[in-house]
């Protein structure tokens, strides 16, 4: 037993954590983690979890909440990567404030209640979007950092090079409160110079990137080389990602791992987004339709910081979406033919991994770090990967964000008992 005194604002009981097989008490003091022991013997208010599994809080690490929940509105046949570009191209000169904050709105508060409690969400700043878009982003971050940490990274979707006034948007947007740099090389006219000035910009911020890149089927060639390139030249590493990469999914192995080891050296992350990489992949083939999904798992043993992201949400680039990174991990490892010894890495895709990714220091369940926990209706976090278990109730820096009660069955009534 661990005495603490009774200064703890709360204590979790009986919770399975990932670095513990048996039950473990979890004490809150002042929005922080203080004790984690067997017992804690202290006069504190209590959840008694019953041998359920406690996660920290889930990361989504790429998420466009300026561009979502779009179906009903932009008439597009939900093609490929190009129409889905152009459809939200042709909306996005009407968006306002308020039609993005509101949009944002409902992704945000369905990933809250799914446990996410960390997100970068890509926002599109150009001569159409201006900066619209970044003032209710950071309307929302603000509103909402009760509930979730969100970091917002302006982009130039179309191009920058061959779109002028992206620039001078995104310098004013870093000045405005914009929190990191991205790109999209493969829509520019001349991509590595997109990816040249995008690093110097970053390099002037002080701020991280993370690119839109290799976002097709063919390997014959790929831009992630300059970025690695950059990333060692610049002293940025540890502070790249690329996103989407789709063009793993067609390498050997051979060619992948050194790929892997290349992205490893340079401290350049990788982020899969399964829903939208699945949808948009593959298109034109009749049979035999390859999945397009970069293989995260397999770049991890390389020693590659990757991670697995919700991205779009219900629009033309993905019309599905519930905002919860559990299900992702589960599809992830659905599509990348991964068993149960492969789960918890599944889950480290959604967790530790993107918290590394987003250079995250206080991040996990350990003494000392926030209180940012998701309690989840499995007895491990295996467990609940392989099911899709609902988080039961969530909590940031302490305070309860959310609950959602375990489902309660009501079977049919028994036959009383008749003496005859």
């Amino acid at each position: 037993m661990h005495a603490m005194p009774s200064s703890l604002d709360l204590i979790f009981r009986q919770a399975i954590i990932p670095s513990q097989d048996q039950p473990v008490d979890i004490g809150i003091s002042a929005g922080r983690i203080s004790a984690i022991s067997p017992r804690i013997v202290a006069d504190a208010p209590e959840i008694v979890l019953d041998g359920r599994a406690v996660l920290p809080g889930f990361v989504d690490s790429h998420v466009h909440l300026d561009k979502a929940c779009l179906l009903g509105r932009c008439g597009h046949s939900h093609g490929g990567l190009a129409d889905a570009i152009a459809a939200v191209a042709a909306m996005k000169r009407d968006f306002t404030v308020d039609d993005v904050y509101e949009r944002g709105a409902r992704v945000i508060e369905k990933a809250i209640a799914k446990g996410t409690t960390w997100m970068r969400t890509h926002v599109e700043v150009d001569p159409r979007a201006g900066l619209r878009s970044l003032k209710a982003i950071k309307a929302l971050k603000a509103a909402y950092a009760w509930g979730l940490e969100l970091s917002i990274c302006v982009f130039p979707q179309e191009g920058l090079t061959n779109d002028p006034g992206t620039e001078e948007l995104l310098v004013a947007a870093l000045r405005d409160g914009a929190d990191l740099l991205g790109g999209c090389p493969y829509t520019d006219s001349d991509p590595l110079a997109q990816i040249d000035r995008l690093f110097t910009l970053a390099g002037r911020f002080d701020v991280d990137l993370d690119f839109h890149l290799d976002f097709d089927l063919d390997p014959s060639w790929m831009h992630l080389d300059e970025i690695c390139r950059q990333a060692e030249r610049r002293g940025y590493q540890g502070r790249v990602a690329i996103g989407h990469v789709t063009k793993l999914s067609m390498v050997e192995p051979a060619s992948l791992a050194r790929i892997g080891q290349r992205l490893a050296e340079a401290g350049v992350a990788v982020t899969v987004l399964p829903a939208t990489d699945l949808y948009l992949m593959g298109r034109e083939a009749s049979h035999a339709v390859p999945r397009g999904l970069a293989p995260a798992h397999r770049l991890v043993e390389q020693g590659v910081v990757c991670s697995v992201a919700s991205n779009n949400i219900l629009n033309p680039f993905t019309p599905f979406g519930d905002g919860s990174l559990l299900r992702m991990a589960n599809f992830y490892a659905n599509v990348a033919q991964i068993g149960p010894d492969g789960f918890q890495r599944c889950l480290d895709l959604v967790t530790t991994l993107p918290a590394r990714l987003m250079n995250l220091d206080d991040y996990g369940i350990a003494i000392g770090n926030p209180a940012d926990l998701i309690v989840l209706d499995a007895p491990t976090g295996r467990d609940a990967l392989a099911e899709i278990a609902e988080p039961i109730m969530g909590f940031r820096g302490g305070r309860q964000s959310f609950a959602r009660p375990a489902a309660v069955l009501f079977g049919p009534a028994r036959p009383s008992r008749h003496t005859l």
